[in-house]
């Protein structure tokens, strides 16, 4: 039989300052205040946080390498799922923190500092999605605007899912966020003539099935199809 456990200094931190940010308010917490609940030194603190803010969000680097690593695997024909999954991603981890990421958007919720952070990491996502999104639609007169409405939606079909999530008003945020995403990609078709334009844009009329692959399974991707498809 193994004893219990023992919790990081980086875990212990975020423990003591959700607890003290609860009790105190943010704004009365101090970094003194977090070390001494957790129990280390405010050195430890600040070789693992390098502010109080930065106890509050989840490792947002991290996540970022992890979506810049799918997208990277996607090629001119898997690229739209590739975004769709690096959305997911990022979907998942707020899914697996739980009552620590609602803790979170309750406190962001009444601090302006916080919900500034916020939006300048909502950006960040945006800049990267928009790269992509530029590099796989190729150079054209409108392709920078286009790539940067996409990046744009993107982030804001997450956003919408991740919050109705956090406030409780729906328990299925992954088939949401298929069917936001599905509805993100019919507003933004490829442009007529250029190297990813269905047959159909060319020709005028008709319908256009677009096949693309997914590690998903077909049960899994099929609600989300019918979904897109009632939208149009």
């Amino acid at each position: 039989m193994g004893g219990r456990m023992t919790k990081s200094a980086g875990d212990r931190l975020v423990d003591a300052a959700f607890e003290l940010f609860d009790e105190r308010g943010y704004e009365q917490t101090t970094v003194d205040d977090i070390a001494d609940r957790a129990q280390v030194s405010r050195t430890t603190f600040f070789r693992t946080y390098r502010s109080k803010e930065d106890v509050i969000f989840p490792a947002h680097d991290r996540l970022m390498d992890a979506v810049r690593q799918r997208l990277a695997t996607s090629n001119d024909s898997t690229a739209i799922v590739a975004v769709s999954d690096a959305v997911r991603l990022v979907l998942l981890r707020y899914i697996e923190e739980g009552d620590r990421a609602r803790q979170r958007y309750a406190i962001t919720s009444k601090v302006a500092v916080l919900r500034d952070r916020e939006i300048a990491t909502a950006a960040r996502y945006q800049r990267l999605f928009r790269d992509f999104i530029t590099a796989w639609m190729g150079p054209s007169a409108h392709s920078a605007l286009r790539a940067e409405l996409m990046a744009a939606a993107v982030v804001a079909a997450h956003n919408h899912v991740l919050r109705r999530w956090l406030r409780g008003d729906t328990t299925e945020p992954l088939r949401e966020i298929d069917a936001a995403m599905a509805q993100v990609v019919a507003l933004f078709p490829p442009p007529a003539g250029s190297p990813h334009a269905p047959a159909a844009n060319l020709v005028g009329g008709g319908t256009t099935v677009v096949v693309l692959h997914s590690p998903r399974e077909l049960a899994d991707i099929i609600p989300a199809l019918q979904r897109a498809i009632d939208a149009l």
